[in-house]
């Protein structure tokens, strides 16, 4: 899995001024296709946020560092909110929630049935995977403002991702199953929802295709850190083809 010290050269290198040609952030098309993609950001790091609160309620030995981790989820929603206003972009948040809303739901489910394995799966592992993998290519091609604003928040989703990747490692020989079980639900929605936003993503300059493979890697890479074997890993990463 990528560390922070990795996570530190890829931003390195996207400040490098050999860079990818920048979008126009100034057309009625660019800010139509972010206020969407800015709507997302923001409603994720809200989810975020609630999830973790939500999770604490399932480890309450847990409840000091995972009410660090939702505190810091609104910091960067702040951060995301502050990003379209610098464009004057208003945020299509209804769009957003009902993005978002399979995975919700299939995350209050768990919660309500105490099913800590799934509720980590989905916010601490394939959540923050998709966000790092899709900050990451962004920062790329982003203005200036939200550039700057993207690469701090990055680093804290490693932390994030780090956190849920600890505990399932910790329990991996009860909570495996679940895992394959949750992991089965949840992965195809998440591919369903970047073919959802492909266009958009295409019109900020970010590659369809280099989203999802960025995000496999990163998911790929946190599963062999959590105990998987190279077939359990290949077993769950089918349940992406759908």
């Amino acid at each position: 899995m990528q560390t922070l010290e990795s996570n530190k050269k890829t931003t390195e290198e996207s400040t490098n001024p050999i860079s990818l040609d920048l979008p126009d952030f100034t057309t009625d098309s660019y800010k139509d296709a972010y206020s969407r993609i800015n709507a997302i950001v923001i409603e994720g790091e809200q989810e975020a946020h609630d999830n973790y609160i939500s999770i604490a309620s399932l480890i309450p030995n847990e409840l000091e560092e995972l009410t660090k981790l939702a505190k810091m989820e609104m910091k960067h929603k702040k951060g995301f909110t502050a990003c379209g206003r610098n464009l004057g972009v208003v945020a299509d948040m209804e769009f957003a929630q009902k993005f978002f809303s399979k995975l919700h739901g299939n995350f209050q489910i768990a919660l309500q049935k105490g099913n800590i394995t799934t509720c980590l799966l989905i916010q601490a592992i394939l959540i923050e995977a998709f966000a790092i993998s899709a900050y990451n290519v962004y920062i790329r091609v982003a203005d200036p403002f939200a550039k700057k604003i993207t690469e701090g928040v990055v680093k804290d989703e490693y932390l994030h991702l780090n956190y849920g990747q600890e505990w399932l490692k910790e329990n991996l020989s009860t909570c495996k199953e679940e895992l394959f079980e949750a992991n089965k639900v949840n992965l195809p929605l998440i591919k369903k929802m970047l073919d959802e936003v492909a266009d958009d993503a295409s019109v900020l300059g970010m590659d369809r295709e280099e989203l999802m493979e960025e995000f496999m890697i990163a998911y790929q890479d946190t599963l062999m850190e959590i105990g998987l074997d190279n077939r359990e890993i290949a077993r769950m990463a089918m349940a992406a083809i759908v």
